[in-house]
């Protein structure tokens, strides 16, 4: 992943007046990031590979609580959507949560430990409680490096199990559906919610050529025809494509150095957060994709989708 390093320039005053308590909203699933540092034989056990995401099966079920018990952890507030909200709300520093946040977790001590993450990076987290299923975890299995998880500068190899769990179970009609919950939506100007499918092939668009969906996907008939749709794809190292009604636009990204790399997985998502920071605020289309660039280069320098107490942005 290549991204805008930090720039020389003057810093951009955020109008931190002109935002509102809830004025972003995303909704997805919550899960609690456990992160440590393992040895192979741990690998071997559960049949994990490195640099490797997959979900967890039958044969994982122990191996989050032997994660616990048996090397020292660190825990976030995870899942794609979590992530570039926190990611947003980071950017944004004040007032705190601007950027709300819907899903379902369990009543067990991963879900109190998950409320807890999310307060702590200042995020309005609302989830549907339930004990049907535990809350949804992903396990970061870090290789390569005897430090802590988020302190190491060598490339770090993850094995990420993830066990959606409880992010499963979501109930409209228990929780979105709620006069209180449903009023945060209404409150909120901005709306974020990942779609992980394969648009274009869905879509029939029959080109690979990124530019052309772009394009295509920009034009497809919309509800609310008075606002125009944005389309903005990223592609790690290569350009990010902007489409609108009147172009198509790249943007191009800078190199960074290898050795600065750190960890790619929360690039996307950090990307996501970066954009909205600006896109809440009402900033051109261009200055969200620079944020949107700031935010990433910061997080692959890091293990995890972690980031310093404060951002510098210009």
């Amino acid at each position: 992943m290549a991204t805008d390093g930090p720039q020389p320039a003057k810093k951009i005053k955020l109008q931190h007046n002109s935002l509102r308590q809830n004025a972003l909203f995303g909704m997805g699933n919550p899960l609690l990031d456990i992160c440590a540092v393992v040895d192979k034989d741990f690998l071997d056990k559960y049949g994990l590979k490195t640099n490797d995401q997959i979900l967890a099966e039958d044969k994982h079920k122990e191996l989050f609580e032997e994660l616990v018990k048996k090397f020292k952890v660190e825990y976030y507030a995870g899942g794609s959507t979590q992530n570039s909200v926190k990611v947003a709300q980071w950017m944004i520093q004040q007032p705190h949560k601007v950027a709300t946040f819907f899903g379902c977790i369990g009543k067990d001590k991963f879900g109190d430990i998950l409320k807890k993450k999310a307060e702590e990076a200042h995020v309005d987290a609302h989830y549907y409680e339930q004990n049907e299923q535990p809350t949804g975890t992903c396990a970061a299995c870090i290789t390569g490096d005897n430090r802590s998880a988020t302190t190491f500068k060598k490339l770090s190899l993850r094995s990420l199990v993830a066990n959606l769990a409880a992010a499963n179970c979501y109930n409209k009609e228990r929780h979105l559906d709620q006069k209180e919950n449903w009023q945060l939506v209404e409150k909120a100007k901005v709306y974020y919610i990942a779609e992980a499918a394969t648009f274009a092939r869905e879509q029939g668009f029959e080109t690979e050529d990124i530019k052309e969906i772009a394009k295509k996907a920009q034009s497809l008939p919309k509800v609310n025809e008075k606002r125009q749709r944005v389309i903005v794809f990223t592609q790690g190292k290569e350009d990010t494509i902007m489409a609108t009604a009147d172009n198509v636009t790249t943007f191009p990204v800078v190199d960074i150095k290898q050795d600065e790399i750190v960890d790619t997985n929360g690039a996307g998502d950090a990307f996501v957060g970066g954009f909205l920071s600006q896109l809440v605020h009402d900033q051109p289309l261009e200055k969200c994709i620079q944020a949107g660039h700031y935010a990433a280069n910061v997080i692959i320098r890091r293990s995890g989708c972690t980031f310093p107490e404060a951002p510098d942005f210009h």
